[in-house]
């Protein structure tokens, strides 16, 4: 008896692909959509249903070597769920052209994506635990270009006095681990008591934009909004036309204060958890370089899921791009501001051969990165 024909699907939350040919399920052929209104393309989720339990099959995703960052391949296993919950690697191979990966499934479905995905429902579960379990006031609620919700979260009473810490994430829509860091961040916030937790709300009140993008998450995008607009590239030109979620992060960044700014991202290509900061930037103090180091040793200290050796080139002084959130914002509110990175492969120097990195390790390095901030808060300013 012929086996059934393999179906796929990607018309939901975040998904994304194209099928080219499935006759062969040893060797099926597929393709991933470029983000709307843009050539950016690498995000990749979708399922697969008919699958043979115990059988060879085989998928290829036959445009990764024209994708915005065809190197990251290298190096890279693509991540599978049976129930969208639990999430592992599947051993994956790029020849220059192609990223292909062979699969024996245990089930007759199973989900496929270039990472963790973080779903708009789980997005909205988190908001409602962030108010009614964590104690984070509903601040203010932005628009994105399709008209979602962009929240604005606080933790404190807005106190003359307290420093004011601001963690946001997912500008670049496909990097679903920035709001994993965030659940981790309003789980730890939860806790009644966490002494070096209450010694930070002490001193400081924190901002969180936990989504940024959430037009581009929901159509499968990489890098952009709704409008082809790389948010991370807004912060000199932001409009409510063409970056909302960009105009209403400055808006109130601008009416609350900042001295400190981390925002959370995903790097396709580097396997380590690293972050890049504000060298670059006209009017760079010894003050901020000294808090840039400090933030990085402490971060050390606190966790093997980081590192100092690996990431981006340094910028030469005066030559940042003040387009980036991370140069903007330091800029503007003369504070501490860094780009916090994490890897869509593993950490290498601290690797999971189950799951590469993930968004269980996502949302603990959120609650190690409150630990630093508790350790920094007083000497901020």
């Amino acid at each position: 008896m012929a086996a059934a024909p393999l179906t796929f699907s990607a018309d939901f939350d975040s998904g994304n692909i194209q099928l080219l040919d499935a006759s062969d399920p040893r060797q099926v052929r597929l393709a991933i959509r470029p983000d709307t209104h843009s050539d950016h393309f690498q995000w990749f989720h979708f399922k697969v249903d008919g699958l043979a339990p115990g059988q060879p099959h085989g998928f290829s995703l036959t445009n990764a070597g024209q994708s915005s960052y065809k190197n990251a391949w290298a190096g890279y296993n693509a991540v599978a769920s049976y129930d969208q919950k639990t999430w592992f690697r599947v051993p994956s191979q790029f020849d220059g052209q192609a990223l292909t990966f062979s699969f024996e499934p245990e089930q007759p479905q199973a989900w496929f994506a270039y990472f963790e995905p973080y779903s708009r429902e789980r997005h909205d579960w988190l908001i409602s635990e962030a108010v009614t379990q964590a104690g984070l006031q509903l601040l203010a609620v932005g628009k994105s270009a399709e008209g979602r919700d962009l929240q604005l979260l606080r933790k404190g009473d807005g106190s003359e006095g307290k420093k004011k810490v601001w963690l946001i994430a997912q500008q670049h829509p496909g990097e679903h681990m920035a709001e994993w860091f965030m659940e981790g961040i309003i789980e730890r916030l939860k806790q009644r008591d966490d002494a070096e937790l209450n010694a930070l709300l002490a001193e400081a009140d924190l901002y969180l934009i936990p989504h940024m993008n959430p037009d581009g998450s929901f159509h499968g995008h990489l890098r952009t909004n709704a409008k082809g607009k790389d948010l991370n590239r807004a912060w000199q030109d932001a409009s409510a036309e063409f970056s909302p979620e960009v105009f209403f992060a400055l808006q109130q960044m601008q009416k609350y204060g900042v001295d400190l700014f981390i925002d959370a991202h995903g790097d396709e290509e580097i396997p380590h958890v690293f972050t890049a900061a504000c060298e670059g930037n006209p009017q760079y103090t010894p003050r901020i370089a000294q808090l840039e180091q400090r933030f990085r040793d402490l971060l050390c200290q606190q966790t093997a899921d980081f590192q100092q050796v690996h990431g981006y080139t340094r910028d030469e002084p005066g030559q940042a791009n003040m387009t980036l959130a991370c140069n903007a914002v330091g800029a503007k509110f003369d504070c501490l501001s860094l780009t916090l990175e994490m890897p869509f492969k593993d950490h290498d120097d601290n690797p999971d051969a189950v799951t590469g990195w993930s968004g269980k390790r996502s949302a603990q390095l959120g609650k190690d990165v409150l630990s630093v901030i508790a350790k920094m808060a007083r000497d901020l300013r």
